[in-house]
């Protein structure tokens, strides 16, 4: 069966109830009991053996003979005044819990590898040059572009390169953008909020600098845009949701304060499924720039489409469980997903703790490289950042065809089954369209991925003509699945408020998988199984690092049980635009219910994954663009007139 972010998430909240918090249960059951009987709220609620009865079968334990049974009521009234107290605590989204993640697999081991990553003084200057593949432009001897427009889709490289030698400038680069933001956003609806006064002020001191000879590097004025869960001082940040379209902050992110460092220019405030859920937002729907009548997929939503739409230079994204992934195979753009700690969340909005990631979403590979530069390395304030940082140009210093390449050869062969079923005797009308639709559906999935096979077939031979003997490897047999409610637990956690005040009725999306209904039901998770569920998350962690020092990247199918295991193990990821469907590609179905990518049909694009050990950003780099430079699909861009 295919797995979906979405879809995944829904069913792992609906699961979660069959295991609920035991003492919880019985203070709602003896609440109502409370309630019902218009006793005296001041006291405690009365816990009597009938609730437990009741709880422990909704729990899934017991049952308890009468003497357990009084022994656990007085310390279970006890232990619901300890939860009624931490509440009373009121901790803002910012506060983080005392337990920090860290992904790699034993303490004596952390940070031994260095591909790209740099040790000592954090804030020795950093050197990135933006020469070689990323740069596609005679810069020293050519004429300035007669439209600047013309340059929507290039990549930074290029846009760098231009600027350094002032064939363009930062303003009318800057001015650009913007127009093509407010043009297309009424098709796409990718924007929450210009950044236009900030933007043009950044774009000319980026041009009075320069022209000084004050050239910070290759993103200097180079304009970008944000997911809009990360800060901005004097603009909203919104997350995405009803009830918080006015919230803003007092101090930038962090991930903003050093690319404005980097020089380089925030012109929009982006787009993303509420609180990091889709592509829906409290505005209408993010809509996929090769496909509009589409969504983007999300929750990076309006990074990828206006990345993908040319609408800026680059922008920022964040995963959890797919959100860079799911909408860079969508858009058709090159989203980098680092390891879990590279890059500090300081000032953007949690959701798990243990699994936030921001990355870049661009055109290139070489230009992801450039910015995850610019944004990595610890800043003393997010506890789980590592105390490293990355250079692009160390990449450029890899020989890829030294690296071992291994591919996970299941994934490949991959299809879902197809359990068809038949009529039944005397089955009503209803019922038949019910089956016909559901077998109609099952068919149509495994038409989309057969037909989406073939592009992951030639890849395989592309990297083989390129001289590569591929490894066939798997992924460790662990339930990867089960251990996807420990992000439900935290996200509930760190949206307490929403759930406890009423205030989850203004999401927009309401139904039984989206995040009001996941947040109710994550609050049964039992504390012992949230602990239970870490510890084979460890076991997973030490045996997607064993399965590292075999090989040193790894080609998957962007989808499925991949993309769960290293979201939860903290391994980065490059997905990669990996060509465009035909027009003999299966028809996408009429409405986009935001639970697959792979649903695009004739004309939008698929993507490919390469995967690397922790802290390996350099020789991911080093691969996936020697890949890229052989098949160049981040050069086909939509029409969107």
């Amino acid at each position: 069966m295919t797995l979906n972010r979405r879809g995944f998430l829904g069913a792992c909240a609906k699961a979660g109830i069959a295991s609920p918090l035991f003492p919880g249960v019985l203070f709602t059951l003896a609440t109502q009991a409370q309630e019902t009987a218009a006793t005296d709220q001041s006291k405690p609620p009365v816990i009597t053996p009938e609730m437990i009865d009741q709880a422990g079968i909704i729990a899934g334990i017991g049952p308890f003979s009468a003497e357990q049974k009084q022994m656990m009521i007085d310390g279970l009234v006890d232990q619901n005044g300890s939860i009624k107290a931490i509440r009373k605590l009121a901790m803002p989204n910012s506060v983080q819990p005392a337990f920090v993640f860290h992904p790699l697999p034993a303490e004596k081991e952390r940070f031994k590898s260095t591909g790209g990553v740099v040790f000592g003084d954090p804030d020795r200057p950093l050197i990135m040059d933006c020469g070689g593949p990323g740069c596609d432009y005679p810069f020293e001897n050519s004429k300035p572009p007669k439209n600047v427009e013309s340059l929507a889709f290039a990549t930074v490289g290029t846009l760098g390169k231009l600027l350094e030698y002032r064939k363009i400038t930062s303003l009318a680069l800057t001015q650009m953008y913007l127009s093509r933001l407010k043009r297309y956003d009424s098709k796409l609806h990718f924007v929450i909020t210009l950044t236009e006064e900030r933007a043009i002020a950044q774009a000319k001191q980026a041009d009075a600098e320069v022209a000084a000879g004050n050239y910070r590097g290759p993103l200097h004025g180079i304009p970008w845009g944000a997911k809009d869960l990360l800060a901005v001082k004097g603009y909203p940040t919104t997350w995405g949701a009803g009830g918080f379209e006015k919230q803003s902050f007092d101090e930038d992110a962090t991930v903003v304060q050093r690319l404005d460092e980097a020089g380089a220019v925030l012109i929009a405030k982006l787009t993303l499924g509420a609180l990091a859920m889709g592509d829906k937002w409290f505005g209408g729907r993010t809509r996929n720039p090769w496909n509009p009548a589409q969504g983007s997929s999300g929750s990076s939503a309006g990074s990828a489409s206006a990345v993908g739409a040319g609408c800026v230079g680059f922008a920022i994204g964040s995963e959890t469980l797919g959100s860079i992934s799911s909408p860079s195979t969508r858009c058709g753009t090159t989203g980098l997903r680092p390891t879990f700690g590279l890059v500090p969340r300081t000032g953007a909005m949690a959701l798990s703790w243990t699994m936030d990631k921001l990355g870049p979403i661009c055109r290139s590979v070489h230009d992801a490289a450039l910015v995850l530069s610019a944004i990595a390395g610890a800043d003393g304030k997010d506890l789980s950042a590592a105390p490293v940082r990355f250079e692009a140009e160390t990449a450029a210093a890899i020989d890829w065809r030294k690296l071992r390449i291994g591919y996970l050869k299941s994934e490949f062969d991959r299809l879902p089954p197809l359990k068809l079923e038949e009529a039944k005797p005397g089955e009503s009308a209803k019922d038949k369209k019910k089956r016909e639709e559901g077998n109609a559906s099952q068919q149509a999935a495994r038409a989309r991925r057969e037909y989406d096979r073939r592009f992951e077939q030639a890849a395989l031979l592309r990297i083989r003509a390129m001289g590569v003997d591929l490894i066939p490897v798997e992924l460790p047999n662990l339930p990867w699945s089960a251990m996807v409610p420990l992000l439900t637990a935290e996200a509930a956690a760190a949206f307490d408020e929403l759930t406890l005040t009423g205030r989850d009725r203004l999401l927009t999306e309401q139904g039984p998988e989206d995040w009001p209904n996941a947040f109710r039901t994550a609050r049964l998770y039992p504390a012992v199984d949230y602990i239970q569920a870490n510890r084979a998350r460890r076991l997973g962690v030490e045996q997607m690092s064993a399965l590292f020092e075999k090989v040193d990247i790894i080609v998957t199918p962007s989808t499925d049980t991949q993309l769960i295991a290293t979201n939860l193990s903290g391994h980065p990821a490059l997905i990669l635009p990996n060509g465009l469907r035909g027009a003999d590609a299966p028809k996408p179905p009429e409405i986009d219910d935001g639970d697959h990518d792979d649903i695009g049909g004739p004309g939008t694009p698929v993507s490919l994954t390469f995967l690397a050990g922790h802290y390996q950003e350099a020789k991911l780099v080093a691969f996936a663009a020697a890949y890229q430079e052989a098949t160049g699909f981040n050069k086909l861009h939509p029409k969107l007139d």
